[in-house]
C-alpha cells in the first residue's frame, strides 16, 4: 500500500458487484483492500486485476456474519497497513458482502432469519463501528442496499426489510459522523445479472424477462452499471453528498 494514496476497503469484493466496485474504485486512483468469504482463488484474481491497473491491492478472508471475528480482522488489516504505510487508517469502507434468501413468510424459520440479520444488519453495523477509529476524517462509508427496500416482491421479506433497516442506519451514521466530515450513503441496485442468489436474475429467462419488462431502460442490470456509482462516492466530487439513497436500477418498478 502507498501511504500517499487513499485506501478503500470493500467487503465481498472478489465477485459480482463487489469486484466491479473494487475495480472501478481502483480506476479512480485508490488502493483497494477486498474481503472474501471462502473463494481465495477468485479473490486473488481480483487483486491481480486491480494491480494491473497500477494500484495496490490485498485480499483478506472475512465472514461478515461472525461479528466476534471483527476485532481480530481490524487488527490484522491495521497491522498490515501500519507496516506498509505507517498508518492503520483507511479512507472508505464499502459494506457490500451479502447473501440472498428467497423464502415466503410462511416458510421462513428463525435460523434463516437470524443468519440474514447477522450478515445484512449486525455485520454492517459492527464492522463500521470497529473501523470508525481507523477511518480518516473526511472519508466515507457506502452501504449497499437493494431496490427491494423500496418495492416488494414475494419471497424477499427478510432481505428487503433488513436492507430498509440499513438505509435508516445510514442516515443515523451520517448524522453522528458528520462532525468528522465522514460521508455515509446508500447505493441500492436493482436486479443485477450476477451469481447472487444462485444467479437467477442472470440464468432464469422468465425472471430476467419480468425484470426487463418492468424496468424503464428495458433490461436487467449488469455489474458494470453499479460499480462506477460506488466508486464515484469514493471521490472528492462526491464530497457534499451524505445521508442519501442512490438507487441504480435502470428505473425498475419506478
Amino acid at each position: 500500500m502507498n501511504n500517499t494514496k487513499k485506501i478503500a476497503l470493500i467487503t465481498g469484493g472478489s465477485r459480482g458487484l463487489g469486484k466491479n466496485s473494487a475495480l472501478k474504485i481502483a480506476g479512480k486512483g485508490l488502493d483497494v483492500i477486498i474481503t472474501y468469504h471462502s473463494n481465495k482463488e477468485e479473490a486473488d484474481k481480483t487483486v491481480a486485476e486491480i494491480q494491473a491497473l497500477g494500484r495496490n491491492a490485498l485480499a483478506f478472508q472475512l465472514n461478515t456474519r461472525k461479528v466476534k471475528s471483527f476485532d481480530e480482522f481490524v487488527k490484522t488489516v491495521g497491522d498490515y497497513l501500519e507496516e506498509n504505510t505507517g498508518s492503520r487508517n483507511i479512507d472508505f469502507l464499502v459494506n457490500n458482502a451479502g447473501t440472498a434468501l428467497y423464502s415466503p413468510i410462511t416458510e421462513t424459520n428463525e435460523e434463516q432469519l437470524d443468519e440474514m440479520v447477522d450478515i445484512h444488519f449486525k455485520g454492517v453495523f459492527f464492522l463500521a463501528q470497529k473501523f470508525l477509529p481507523f477511518i480518516n476524517d473526511g472519508g466515507g462509508i457506502i452501504n449497499i442496499s437493494s431496490g427491494l427496500a423500496r418495492f416488494a416482491l414475494p419471497g424477499s421479506s427478510v432481505y428487503g426489510s433488513l436492507k430498509a433497516g440499513v438505509e435508516m442506519l445510514t442516515k443515523y451514521m451520517a448524522k453522528e459522523l458528520g462532525t468528522r466530515k465522514i460521508k455515509v450513503n446508500v447505493v441500492a441496485p436493482g436486479a443485477v445479472e450476477t451469481d447472487f442468489g444462485g444467479g437467477r436474475t442472470r440464468d432464469d429467462k422468465n425472471v430476467n424477462a419480468m425484470i426487463s419488462n418492468n424496468t424503464a431502460l428495458g433490461r436487467a442490470g449488469l455489474p458494470d452499471d453499479i460499480g462506477g456509482v460506488v466508486a464515484f462516492l469514493c471521490t472528492d466530487d462526491a464530497g457534499w453528498i451524505t445521508a442519501q439513497r442512490i438507487e441504480v436500477s435502470g428505473g425498475m418498478f419506478f
